[in-house]
């Protein structure tokens, strides 16, 4: 059973090299990409079962015993966040290939794409499974590194200023984690987070704070936290649908999961943590002023990603199990739902040639279908009963009046308020976008990029991806109940982090 642990990180990365081999056979390629993250949902959903039934699954690399070797670890968080991943890179994969068949032919292979995407899976499995501080630090390298080739592919100016602003960010963060490695090296002499879990609170307590806000702002900048946001609305609207989908979906959510694994196994609170509950609010208004003011649909959609971080950020603030829970189910309902907004936002643009607001119309009368796998995520974005995003934001909702705490009080507000903020900014685009006369697509500006729009056309398998994750959407709906008693059993073991470490370093099995 622990091999199973190992295989979201080794089965993409031994792909990604067969897929560049592969290079010159598109179907081949097409085939062992879809293949691979098949395979990692169906390990997934076994980790999931096997690690809520049993406990966290621990794999020992090269039978080193931890703290001294390499720990891959799969707990009912990793395991769940990693079915819900595996789920939306499929479904990614599948528009992708729709997209580019449509465009350049069933014969025309890509030498990169499918490779540096499969290793950006590799970097998402890693991040969730690991159980040591520098291989969190290598997921994140591999995500950068695969990352940047995808969003330069067949590069122009304009992207490669937003690529460059996003790696140069990405690196200046990396430098801090690496230092911030290093600093709790020579405190504990340890990085395995099991074993940080106890050797970390023997520190002076000025230590603990210092190495806990350099953390924060780690892993604040890979979340896209304000004020550490500001890369993200100019990097992620330049690149292709597919691209951007992923990335909004899952890499800001890695840099959640990270916040959350450190503050609560690593570094412990006392009471709700007022210092986050004030950045969570922050980062929800901030956000959702700054989609209000957007005329660019993928920005207008980036800057609603940064202020939904918040939500996250305020559970994660309460600090306690029903807290962690709500962060837990709005985190597995805004990886599927922002995703498939960004998908829903390529077939915008391809059918309407640009990604200004006041350019576009009528798009309910022309492609009604589209106009359907719109409404339905930005309902749920929006909190709408009886969508995924309205179960979740109601877990915080009670876990922020349940606080007790004025500060608590003050960012339920500022939640309830972002909710009808965020419900606006989604009218803002349906009347712009799909009321309104039928308007003539705009031509491609730029025949020569990897963007190409203005086409009027999607094929099946783009809309039927994005189908996929809306229907996965709502089944996080009617799932409920079941998904709440695993969130709150993942927050359970998250505030009492003992079934962690005895698994990691009482007798988890070697492999």
């Amino acid at each position: 059973m622990t091999v199973l642990v190992a295989l979201p990180v080794l089965l993409p990365l031994a792909a990604a090299g067969l897929s560049l081999a592969l290079g010159r056979f598109a179907d081949l390629q097409r085939f062992l990409g879809l293949l691979v993250l098949g395979a990692i949902i169906v390990d997934a959903a076994v980790l999931l079962h096997v690690s809520d039934q049993s406990g966290p699954i621990v794999l020992q690399m090269g039978d080193w015993p931890a703290p001294f070797g390499i720990t891959l670890i799969a707990d009912r968080l990793s395991a769940l966040l990693l079915v819900v991943s595996s789920v939306v890179t499929f479904a990614v994969l599948i528009y992708s290939i729709g997209q580019r068949i449509t465009d350049y032919g069933r014969e025309r292979s890509s030498t990169t794409f499918h490779p540096m995407y499969l290793m950006l899976c590799a970097g998402v499995s890693l991040a969730y499974l690991t159980g040591d501080l520098f291989n969190l630090f290598v997921a994140f390298e591999i995500m950068l590194s695969s990352s940047y080739v995808l969003i330069t592919r067949r590069t122009t100016a304009s992207r490669v200023r937003a690529g460059m602003t996003y790696t140069i960010v990405s690196l200046a963060s990396s430098l801090l984690f690496i230092t911030m490695i290093a600093l709790v090296y020579a405190s504990t002499g340890t990085v395995n987070l099991a074993d940080l879990g106890t050797k970390v609170a023997e520190l002076p307590h000025g230590l603990q704070v210092a190495l806990a806000l350099l953390v924060v702002i780690v892993f604040g900048v890979k979340a896209a936290m304000v004020p550490l946001h500001f890369w993200l609305p100019d990097s992620y609207p330049t690149a292709p649908a597919p691209v951007t989908a992923v990335f909004a979906g899952l890499l800001t959510k890695v840099g959640i999961y990270a916040l959350i694994r450190t503050q609560t196994l690593v570094f412990s609170h006392a009471e709700s943590w007022d210092l986050m509950l004030g950045i969570a609010l922050i980062t929800m208004i901030v956000g959702a002023l700054g989609a209000l003011a957007q005329n660019d649909l993928n920005r207008l959609l980036s800057f609603l990603l940064v202020s939904h971080i918040g939500y996250m950020l305020f559970g994660l603030g309460v600090y306690d199990v029903i807290g962690l829970t709500g962060v837990i189910l709005y985190v597995v309902h805004h990886i599927t739902v922002q995703a498939t907004l960004f998908l829903v936002s390529g077939l915008i643009t391809r059918h309407s040639g640009t990604v200004a607001l006041t350019r576009m119309g009528g798009m309910a009368k022309a492609t009604p279908l589209i106009a359907v796998l719109f409404a339905l995520p930005a309902l749920s974005l929006a909190g709408i009963p009886p969508f995924s995003g309205f179960v979740a934001k109601l877990a915080l909702l009670q876990a922020g009046v349940g606080s007790g705490s004025v500060t608590g009080y003050a960012v339920t507000a500022g939640a309830v308020l972002t909710s009808l903020l965020s419900l606006y900014a989604m009218a803002r685009v349906w009347t712009r976008a799909f009321w309104g006369q039928v308007k003539a697509p705009a031509p491609d500006p730029d025949p020569t990029d990897e963007l190409v729009v203005g086409t009027a056309s999607s094929n099946r398998p783009m809309l039927a991806a994005t189908g996929v994750l809306v229907a996965a959407s709502l089944v996080i709906a009617l799932v409920a109940g079941p998904l709440g008693e695993i969130a709150g059993r993942a927050a359970g073991d998250l505030m009492h982090g003992e079934t962690y470490r005895t698994a990691v370093l009482g007798g988890g099995s070697g492999g």
